[in-house]
């Protein structure tokens, strides 16, 4: 065995360094010993050394099953830099030729190869569990290894293969490694790879350095994250999106925003993907817009934040893309933006799929959405969540956290909670209890008879919306547990039939409620940075300009424009054509210049330092598009006509022309077709309705005239009053 110094000079002359981090030490000993080993290990815990360290000391060569190239690539040129003898480290995959695949095995057959990566796809090839048959293997690591487990977050089905292939290649220790795993999940590694009795080292989940915080995906989402990029100029950053379209789109926005950004998805061939990396680490480019595909293996210490465009299919998911932040444990910022409609349309996806597929899916995203909605400290869910427990009642480095919602006292519902659950035998999902305790006698409630039993109904007298926050706060209290692997059913605990016997205080916070069109949030938390006080000037101004020109006060200024005045702060013409729904028509209007002068006076008073120029650019594409309709316009052409040649339906080219005249502040002349399927006199009282009307409401507007005309109809001359009146 290697004793302690010898070990700490290989560390030293390998890779360079003093000591070794965190239970490093140990589990290298017991992988020098022979001994099946699992490692739970969060990303940046220095995972890798754990097996590239044994196999540099060991006799033959150990064999690394990876799931992507890329990571591959990149870890035998880590290695192969370390070294002196070249071809200490191989890869061997479908990207190599005949004549490399060759200089591969006769390095591992001199022993010159101490370290062969391969894919689980690779690993199962005929020819090479022949060639490996004839090696000797001093140990197997399976690296990513949730990916073995269905109720993983990257489940791949190639990973249950592995186990058998190792038994035909011959049998020798195995070391799985992954950086999140639920106890399901681990439990399920260790069945699957056959090491059901390996040596456990699971090292704290927590990483104190990151930021967490969840805020209301809105409409205005793009011009959110880069508002937030350009608060942190130069800063590395990765962006998560669920689909390729979306991470292309974002891409070219941020770009067209001068941003140095790139896309990368599964998509793009590989020497686009490997370009794309090798810029991102070298720092040619700060930010990389991507799906899941990117980061496994991903070896950048200074990434700064970490944001998710859409809400994550799983908490594991999200776990591992967060842990790319801050590795050195300098800052690092997860942002995920959370839309219930996104959650609904995650669940859709899982339609056609097997009933148990779909019950996993559907367990993992309840959890996801459990941590969106929570006003507990996220840090705190998320240990939980890994089976660990965190004693802090403030991490001081969440949004909640720091802005801590009010408590109220809940003993008496929590009381209701656990009753309820015992009265139907601990055999069902929260959202069942919920329905139970608000006495909703649904089909299933009706189909087990639990609507007889005295305990239904017993919450029905309470606000809805505080159970889910009472059930989530008791399974962390530990009043309660989860059995995961039994579909989620609630269990009552032996502190929660105690606490039923003698109830203690029990406060807890309500979910945050996220409605679609709320404010986004900021880094630090709360609203956006709205100046209250200005927007209460700019208000004042509007009205006066509204009298002296007898307009409504929204045809001079929108209140979404005010909103961004007062966030921005513009004090020039220029600047101020930045603002949405402001144009060069707008700027002419003579009651633009005193805006300005009033913002101007009020920084100069208040000493405001002013962000920079955060306009979202649209993406060329879009910009090309809006160019076309307006030469369309200016020629004349129906506008039914103009969206067939567009290829858009006529509802989608209406928000086109809204956008263009109430959020761009362009002037547009539409006369030509109105007077083509409308009455003079019908578009006047229409117009002179939207004159009397404190605010443009459409709502009002059907309301007044549905019966007399279509939707499309009254949209069409809101359109023309607001380009007529406004700019």
């Amino acid at each position: 065995m290697t004793d302690k110094k010898n070990l700490t000079e290989a560390l030293k002359k390998y890779f360079g360094f003093d000591t070794f981090k965190g239970d490093q030490e140990v589990i290298i000993r017991n992988v020098l010993e022979g001994r099946d080993t699992f490692v739970l290990m969060p990303t940046g815990g220095g995972k890798s050394l754990c097996y590239q360290l044994p196999s540099l000391l060991m006799d033959g060569v150990a064999i690394v099953i990876s799931p992507l190239i890329a990571l591959m690539k990149n870890q035998v040129d880590f290695i192969s830099h370390l070294s002196e003898q070249e071809g200490t480290a191989h890869f061997l995959n479908s990207s190599l030729n005949k004549a490399a695949i060759d200089q591969v095995k006769s390095d591992i057959k001199s022993g010159t190869t101490k370290l062969l990566y391969v894919a689980p796809e690779s690993l199962t090839k005929e020819d090479n569990v022949e060639f490996l048959k004839t090696c000797r293997i001093s140990f197997y690591a399976i690296d990513e290894a949730h990916c073995i487990s269905e109720w993983g977050h990257d489940f791949r089905p190639e990973y249950r293969r592995i186990r058998p292939i190792i038994n035909e290649i011959g049998n020798a220790p195995v070391i799985a490694l992954t950086a999140t795993a639920t106890d399901k999940v681990r439990t399920d590694i260790k069945k699957n790879l056959g090491i059901v009795n390996a040596d456990e080292f699971k090292s704290s989940f927590n990483r104190p350095n990151l930021y967490y915080e969840v805020r209301p995906k809105t409409k205005d989402i793009d011009k959110d994250i880069v508002r937030f990029i350009k608060q942190h100029p130069g800063k590395s950053g990765i962006i998560y999106c669920l689909s390729r379209k979306k991470v292309e789109d974002l891409a070219e926005v941020l770009r067209a925003n001068d941003i140095k950004a790139q896309c990368y998805h599964a998509g793009l061939d590989s020497s686009t993907r490997s370009q794309t990396q090798d810029d991102f680490l070298m720092e040619r480019i700060d930010v990389i817009v991507a799906t899941i595909a990117f980061g496994m293996g991903i070896d950048k210490p200074d990434v700064r934040f970490v944001i998710h465009y859409d809400i994550p299919k799983s908490l594991e998911g999200y776990y591992q893309e967060t842990g790319r932040a801050g590795r050195d444990g300098g800052e690092g910022l997860c942002i995920a933006f959370y839309s219930y409609k996104d959650l609904q349309k995650l669940d859709k996806f899982m339609e056609g799929k097997p009933v148990a597929e779909q019950d996993i899916g559907r367990q993992l995203l309840q959890e996801t959405a459990a941590y969106a909605e929570t006003s507990v400290c996220r840090r705190k869910m998320l240990l939980h969540y890994f089976g660990e427990e965190y004693d802090k009642d403030n991490c001081g480095n969440c949004d909640n956290c720091l802005h801590p919602g009010s408590k109220i006292e809940a003993k008496k519902q929590l009381v209701i909670v656990l009753n309820a659950i015992l009265a139907v035998k601990e055999n069902f999902r929260s959202d069942y209890i919920i329905d139970f305790l608000m006495g909703r006698d649904t089909d299933e409630i009706v189909a087990h008879k639990h609507q007889e039993l005295e305990e239904f109904g017993a919450g029905e007298d309470e606000e809805p919306k505080i159970w889910n926050p009472i059930i989530r706060q008791a399974l962390i209290a530990g009043y309660l547990k989860k059995e995961v692997e039994n579909y989620g059913l609630l269990k009552v605990t032996a502190a929660g039939k105690r606490f039923i016997k003698n109830p203690q205080s029990f406060m807890v916070v309500k979910d945050h409620e996220f409605n679609e069109d709320e404010e986004a949030m900021t880094a630090e938390g709360g609203t956006s940075a709205l100046d209250p006080t200005l927007s209460a000037m700019l208000h004042d101004l509007r009205k006066k300009w509204s009298r002296k020109l007898e307009r409504p006060p929204y045809v001079i200024f929108q209140d979404v424009s005010l909103e961004q005045m007062a966030t921005d702060y513009p004090v020039t013409l220029e600047e101020l054509k930045n603002i949405q729904g402001v144009g060069d028509g707008k700027t002419r209007q003579p009651y633009a210049k005193e805006f300005v002068d009033l913002i101007k006076r009020y920084c100069e008073e208040h000493e405001i330092e002013r962000q920079s120029d955060l306009r979202v650019r649209t993406k060329a594409k879009d910009s090309m598009r809006k160019l076309k309709i307006l030469q369309n316009i200016d020629r004349r052409i129906a506008l039914d006509d103009i969206a067939n040649a567009l290829g858009i339906d006529f509802e989608e080219l209406l928000d086109e022309l809204e956008g263009i005249v109430l959020y761009s502040g362009n002037k547009i002349n539409i006369d030509y077709f109105l007077n083509e399927i409308m009455g003079t006199d019908d578009v006047s009282d229409i117009c002179d309705f939207f004159t009397g009307q404190e605010n443009d409401d459409l709502e009002a507007a059907y309301d007044e005239f549905g019966s007399d005309f279509s939707e499309d109809e009254i949209r069409l001359v809101r359109i023309k009053f607001i380009s007529d009146m406004a700019n």
